[in-house]
């Protein structure tokens, strides 16, 4: 039984592009993964413009649709987390901007260490970190494997 994905809209692409941000710069390579995640999820030209505008221009996190499943919301954090190390530095900014992502997520920090340990070992399958390379399907694959696999755990306790 195949489960429907959420489509990820314009805000939270916009999100990332602000956690790009938070170090005072965007690098083109964080730039070229948020919309290439954005185009990957099918979104309309206009939302993909005003994504490409938010990796131009500083933006800042805003709000994040809350209607996202607990897997959509692990991968968006996912993205982000492997946003913030694209450059190989991780900031303080690039900390606090993903705390901030991860609380209007509502991710506990529990769940934020998993996905930020699948980030790693996605990019180290992918053989490469940059966004032509990595593997942002089998990001979303492990996170629902890792939750469906959780779920499986609580229901036989």
């Amino acid at each position: 039984m195949s489960e429907e994905k959420t489509r990820l809209g314009r805000d939270v692409y916009i999100a990332l592009a602000a956690v790009g941000w938070a170090d005072g710069k965007l690098d083109p390579d964080e730039a070229d993964a948020i919309v290439r995640a954005a185009v990957d999820e099918g979104l309309e030209l206009a939302d993909i413009a005003e994504i490409e505008e938010a990796t131009k221009n500083p933006v800042d996190i805003g709000s994040v649709d809350q209607r996202l499943s607990k897997e959509d919301r692990l991968y968006v954090y996912g993205i982000a987390a492997w946003i913030a190390k694209l450059d190989g530095v991780v900031t303080d900014g690039e900390t606090g901007a993903l705390q901030k992502l991860a609380a209007a997520l509502k991710i506990p920090e529990r769940p934020r260490e998993i996905v930020m340990q699948i980030v790693t070992n996605v990019a180290a399958a992918s053989g490469d970190d940059r966004p032509a390379r990595y593997d942002l399907p089998e990001l979303r694959r492990v996170i629902g494997q890792r939750l469906k696999a959780a779920q499986a755990q609580r229901d036989e306790a």
